[in-house]
């Protein structure tokens, strides 16, 4: 016979279980109370951690059906040392998964600061070239002359309000019966769990633990980079206290270039010819990315059409670690045609052109006039159609179910 069971029930275990059940228990509850997960759920957590403790050691267990809760609190709760819920939480998990993951070497799980990210805007030619950017970013790190520790050693006390837990837990009557938890952050310490009488904190950090610093970061953007692609530097990001520092991420942003448009590792141009040219041939000169001049020829007598796309292989983007291979240069020439020609003109080109096909009339034709297409005109008919169709559809079955009455 045990003399209380309120452990063996925060656990959901009977006063009998093995030493595995225990323990089967405690994981699946840890887990799903832990405050990473569940944070409004602490003082759960602490109940788990709390009967796990005192029911995994055989001594403690012994005492405690013996006597019950009070036992425990007059015999001690020193023995396996935890100073807090993790300690065990750590201690369990880094056992059952070989001391990797949550453990690690020292059996506590890593916690990480955030990262930090910045957009780098970056031309076409530096993506094509390659470049070196100098990147000045404000961040904070651990103040010197505290050693992040935010007053004079000593002065650094527990908050007794949260008692070092940074988190304030009220409780409200809602009715017979019905009380509501509410969990907020502690306004004595700010959440930080500690506080310093003012006259002891450092006058460098006022008590922060970091102060704002300026890094300069060289930021390579390697050939054949993509827009969106993202450059880490481990560590970088601000610095706290008990934190692993987390990672400064730059993000590329590629600018819009007037001539090129990239699409992978092929660049698309556009040029624009005159008449003459598509039908007698040209030369013309295109500058690269990298200034280089590239020579084209169109030779006399194959006619450039209005639209007709050609390329020049490996003169495209250069693919990323892998420079020298690089992609397609595509060009798409467009035919600059003359509004109008002079009458006494036209006699010479139809010597020169193919003749026109001839066309035979029949008898009755109308006569018609072709009149230029107003492009706005016509997509403000259209919406006036789309509009009207719609309140037509909008009414039709209404019209439909008078008719029939």
């Amino acid at each position: 016979m045990v003399k209380e069971t309120t452990y063996y029930d925060v656990l959901g275990v009977k006063p009998s279980c093995s030493n595995e059940e225990l323990k089967k228990a405690y994981r699946k509850l840890a887990l799903k109370y832990h405050p990473d997960k569940n944070p409004n759920e602490g003082e759960k957590f602490k109940q788990i951690s709390q009967a796990y403790e005192v029911l995994s050691n055989p001594e403690k267990r012994r005492i405690y059906d013996q006597g019950g809760e009070q036992a425990i609190k007059e015999g001690g709760m020193g023995g396996n040392g935890f100073s807090s819920p993790m300690d065990i939480f750590d201690m369990f998990f880094g056992q059952a998964f070989g001391g990797g993951g949550r453990g690690g070497p020292r059996g506590r799980r890593e916690r990480r600061g955030k990262d930090v990210i910045h957009q780098l805007s970056v031309s076409l030619e530096e993506l094509y070239k390659g470049a070196v950017r100098k990147l000045a970013l404000q961040k904070n790190v651990i103040c010197d002359k505290c050693e992040g520790r935010g007053g004079k050693k000593g002065a650094v006390e527990q908050c007794p309000t949260c008692r070092g837990t940074g988190m304030q837990v009220q409780i409200q009557q809602l009715g017979p019966g019905m009380i509501q938890q509410i969990q907020s952050m502690c306004t004595e310490c700010r959440g930080q769990g500690e506080r310093i009488s003012p006259k002891d904190r450092c006058k460098t950090c006022q008590g922060k633990k970091t102060v704002r610093d300026r890094k300069i970061l060289e930021v390579h953007v390697d050939k054949g980079m993509v827009d969106g692609q993202k450059i880490t530097f481990g560590g970088e990001g601000d610095q706290e206290p008990g934190l692993e520092p987390g990672d400064i991420i730059i993000v590329l942003d590629e600018k819009e270039n007037e001539v090129y448009k990239r699409s992978n590792n092929d660049l698309i141009m556009r040029m624009n010819i005159e008449l003459v040219e598509a039908l007698c041939g040209f030369q013309r000169v295109i500058k690269t990315l990298d200034d280089r001049d590239l020579v084209i020829t169109a030779i006399p007598g194959e006619v450039t059409k209005h639209g007709d796309v050609k390329c020049i292989m490996n003169e495209g983007m250069p693919q990323y670690k892998n420079p020298f291979e690089k992609g397609r240069l595509i060009v798409q020439f467009l035919v600059n045609f003359p509004s109008s020609l002079p009458p006494e003109l036209i006699p010479q080109l139809e010597n020169c052109l193919p003749p026109r096909p001839e066309t035979m009339i029949p008898d009755g034709a109308e006569e018609c006039l072709l009149v230029d297409l107003d492009p706005e005109q016509e997509a403000r008919r259209r919406e006036y159609k789309n509009a009207y169709d719609e309140d037509e559809a909008g009414h039709g079955p209404s019209r439909v179910q008078c008719a029939t009455h």
